[in-house]
């Protein structure tokens, strides 16, 4: 008889027989092992439990101590959640279930319109199904008969994905009486499934197309007991409290319109946020050596077939046509900075050259991915392009890291994780290009002491990138920045450089941005910091408040001088009691409330009170002024 051998995790080998399964070998080990085992994982590849082994390799049981256990847990509680839903409400038609960041989904067609108010019943029918610990057995079908088997009547979407598909067999899932197409692994049992909650219901076009008859997605989660379950649902109903849509309103930052979707209506307040935003990414980068240009918002399709979008990213883009000729508004910057490159030919003294821009960009994103100002149509990145020889991409990609390190720490984020994405399936360039780049990027790495996760397959379609990842306060990963090596774009577009051997190069172009897009980062923020921006950053750094109408004189030329120390203040005129004004201050999230009596008017002072209650005593005007510098110079 055949046998394998297997890698453990500790480096010894296991000799097993042909036929072997991840299930024989946990018990083989201890039976506690075996009622922890969730699934295995066999060279990299994670396989059911109960599966006979494919191969010799590496070797390693997965239990639900394991992190990446929890994604099948997930993936077969989109099951159990079809199962309840499908025995709950006779008719359902199943569309796809998918594990996403957190949690899982699933798109279904049904005559009944869900509502929260359903939620509970299909937890209960879900718990009811994991406490029978209903066995959970994968079969391999030829795709014709699984079509037929399913058939297009009873289950139209699941036969159109098969009729999709190319491979001449197919798997599915069968746990008590319920089967669905998937290709798995899924946990042995649904014992593993007992922790779930249902969190929402949206539409979802079928397969994202509007022409296409619209599904209700049902949002779920699932963890491995009930400790982790409790904290993830808290941590949710804080991140609900901090809803950047809701705190946005509240403090009249931004608007966004039915009509006008993805594209955001910036208020005072916001449009102050915004702007402090800009200037202080304006100040670091220029310390950096980097010049700021602008460019045209719409660009011709000759442009952009030349660039390789038009092929590439077209369904993207809105396009209009002037005089019989077609054009795009810009979803990027990167063309439209390479036409200033190109102005003159270049000498390698020039490099590198860093063009920045806050250039704004409009892409076609659907409707239904659209998401407060977190996912927009219209935004503005803090982008900016390095045009360097091969040999400066180490030191640019590690100053570039530098100070994206130093600008997240003035934001207060200072856990970055940091991913490597690489080539993938669809690209322009050659392998040799490729590798040359791949490595350099590597190497570049090294050199700025970073530590990555790869991510392959992941890049852009010109070139490999660093994706930069950071943590707010509730845990939440928000992937921000990002820097990627191309040498494609440049050479497609024509430029070039005078080198020191007096020869005709093309330039590497390094792609850029620290905070992405700007609507997303404020969107971050607010969430972050529930309103309560820090001083620098506050639209509104203080407010002036006169105890009655007999000192608003005193306090409006307060308000004055204080503005001509670039503090950001108001004054409240209104004709209300003081401890009515100041609780209006603190619902508002303002850093600063500087109260003007009988005694600050003849003395020129105010008398300062912190967010947060903090009583700061009197102060004269030019010393609270350069305290509110200080707050933003320290960015306290």
């Amino acid at each position: 008889m055949d046998t394998l051998t297997l890698t453990l995790p500790d480096g010894s080998e296991k000799q097993v027989t042909t036929g072997t399964t991840g299930l024989d070998i946990a018990q083989s080990i201890s039976p506690r092992l075996a009622d922890a085992a969730v699934a295995v994982v066999i060279n990299g590849k994670q396989w059911d439990l109960k599966r006979a082994l494919p191969e010799s390799g590496a070797f390693k049981i997965l239990t639900t101590r394991d992190p990446e256990a929890l994604e099948i847990v997930r993936h077969s509680s989109a099951h159990l959640m079809a199962q309840a839903v499908v025995e709950l409400f006779p008719g359902t038609k199943l569309a796809i279930g998918p594990v996403i960041e957190n949690g899982f989904y699933y798109d279904i067609d049904s005559t009944h319109k869900f509502t929260p108010d359903d939620f509970a019943a299909i937890e209960a029918k879900m718990v009811e199904l994991a406490g029978q610990k209903l066995s959970i057995v994968r079969t391999d079908i030829a795709r014709l008969e699984a079509i037929e088997m399913w058939g297009e009547q009873a289950e139209p979407y699941k036969v159109e994905m098969m009729r999709d598909w190319t491979d001449d067999t197919v798997s599915y899932y069968t746990q008590g009486n319920f089967f669905d197409l998937c290709r798995g692994p899924h946990v042995p049992h649904t014992g593993f499934l007992k922790f779930v909650k249902l969190l929402s219901v949206a539409g979802a076009y079928w397969r994202g197309d509007e022409k296409r008859p619209m599904l209700q997605r049902l949002y779920a989660t699932a963890f491995h007991d009930k400790k982790a379950l409790e904290a993830h649902i808290t941590s949710l109903e804080e991140a609900k409290k901090r809803d950047h849509r809701v705190i946005g309103k509240k403090l009249e930052l931004f608007h966004l319109q039915d009509d006008m979707p993805g594209m955001v209506f910036w208020h005072p307040q916001g449009w102050a946020l915004y702007r402090a935003l800009q200037n202080y990414v304006r100040e670091k980068i220029e310390a950096r050596g980097y010049v700021e240009v602008h460019t045209p918002s719409v660009m011709s399709k000759t442009l952009w077939e030349k660039s390789g979008h038009w092929d590439k990213y077209q369904d993207n883009m809105f396009v209009t046509e002037s005089e019989k000729r077609i054009y795009a508004i810009k979803p990027m910057n990167c063309p439209g900075h390479i036409q200033i490159f190109n102005q003159g030919l270049r000498s390698y003294r020039e490099l590198p050259l860093r063009i920045a821009e806050f250039g704004s960009c409009v892409r076609n994103e659907p409707s239904g991915t659209l998401h407060g100002i977190m996912r927009v149509r219209g935004f503005v990145q803090d982008d900016a392009h390095i045009f360097c020889t091969p040999e400066q991409i180490g030191t640019e990609v590690a100053d570039f890291c530098q100070l994206l390190k130093e600008m997240y720490a003035d934001f207060g984020f200072h856990e970055v994780i940091v991913k490597f994405s690489t080539r993938p399936e669809k690209r322009v360039g050659t392998d040799e290009s490729w590798d040359r780049v791949e490595k350099a990027l590597a190497d570049a790495c090294t050199f700025a002491g970073l530590e990555t996760i790869l991510n392959p397959g992941e890049g852009a379609f010109y070139g490999p990138k660093l994706e930069f990842t950071l943590k707010d306060c509730l845990g939440r990963h928000w992937q921000c920045g990002t820097i990627q090596v191309d040498p494609n774009l440049p050479e497609r577009l024509g430029a070039e450089y005078v080198g020191e051997d007096g020869a005709r190069h093309t330039p590497i172009m390094l792609h850029r941005a620290i905070l992405g897009s700007l609507e997303r980062f404020i969107g971050i923020l607010i969430e972050n910091y529930a309103g309560a921006f820090p001083t620098w950053l506050s639209p509104v750094q203080a407010v002036v408040i006169p105890v009655s109408e007999k000192y608003l004189e005193a306090a409006n030329t307060m308000a004055t001088t204080l503005r001509t120390s670039g503090v950001r203040v108001t004054v409240d005129d209104q004709n209300q009691k003081l401890g009515y004004k100041i609780r209006e201050a603190e619902t508002r999230r303002l850093p600063y409330i500087l109260v003007v009596g009988e005694k600050e008017a003849l003395s020129g002072a105010v008398s300062v009170r912190q967010r947060g209650g903090t009583d700061l005593g009197s102060m004269s005007v030019p010393d609270f002024a350069a305290r509110v510098a200080e707050d933003v110079t320290t960015k306290r």
